[in-house]
């Protein structure tokens, strides 16, 4: 019970940096709208060609379900061995899927939904590409449009499953699930933008305090402002 109000404070806490991350990740997106220099057009319309295709996809054909269940079970392995762990029994079925895991905390149950298992390995395979056969790297965009389809496909399928009373999210409770998976979510997409973009981590990370600081400013005048307004207790 305490560890479950320890959670909910947690969550509560978590709600000014969403909102702080979610200022910062559109300031990214302004900013790399203004420098095309450093985002290749060839580059930009490879990762949102990816985005698109995956939207025809996820309209018009059947749902790749049994394809995201094996990425979400996966990576529930994957963070286990992250932490130590061990996982075994994996399952995959179109209603769903499981493997069996020797440890679980917050990271390992909420992982799938926070982090893009097959982002993450286009992303592998092109930095060993680059690496091993530097040849390949003017064929960049082809990445960077699996990228944009994959990480697409990860968001797409995330709001679908969590639309449902998941498990995962009752374990940790909704408000400290929900609140760390958006801001994991904001953040991996904002450390892109600024990535393909003009500005600087620094700069970024020196935005995100600035936003952190007004909105903790906005939260202690909106407390004062409660004091005088509120009926005192006698």
């Amino acid at each position: 019970m305490k560890l479950r109000a320890a959670k909910f404070l947690t969550g509560l806490l978590l709600l000014p940096l969403c909102a702080a991350l979610s200022m910062t990740l559109w300031r990214a997106l302004a900013i790399l709208a203004q420098s095309p220099t450093r985002l290749p057009l060839l580059h930009a319309f490879a990762g949102v060609s990816g985005i698109a295709l995956w939207a025809v996809v996820w309209i018009f054909l059947p749902p790749l379900t049994r394809t995201y269940v094996l990425g979400h079970e996966l990576t529930h392995a994957l963070w286990t061995m992250l932490f130590g762990g061990k996982a075994s029994g994996l399952k995959v079925t179109e209603r769903g899927g499981s493997v069996r895991v020797s440890k679980n905390n917050a990271w390992i149950t909420l992982s799938p939904y926070f982090f893009p298992l097959y982002t993450f390995i286009v992303a592998l395979v092109w930095l060993l590409c680059a690496w091993l056969v530097p040849a390949v790297k003017p064929y960049s965009p082809l990445f960077v449009f699996w990228i944009g389809m994959t990480w697409s496909f990860h968001l797409t399928f995330t709001l679908r499953f969590l639309a449902y009373n998941q498990p995962d999210v009752r374990e940790h409770g909704r408000l400290f699930s929900y609140a760390l998976i958006y801001a994991l979510n904001v953040l991996s997409i904002a450390a892109a933008l600024v990535a393909a973009g003009s500005w600087t981590f620094p700069e970024a990370g020196r935005d995100l305090l600035d936003n952190l600081q007004t909105i903790g400013g906005a939260l202690h005048t909106l407390y004062e402002w409660s004091l005088t307004r509120l009926p005192r207790l006698s």
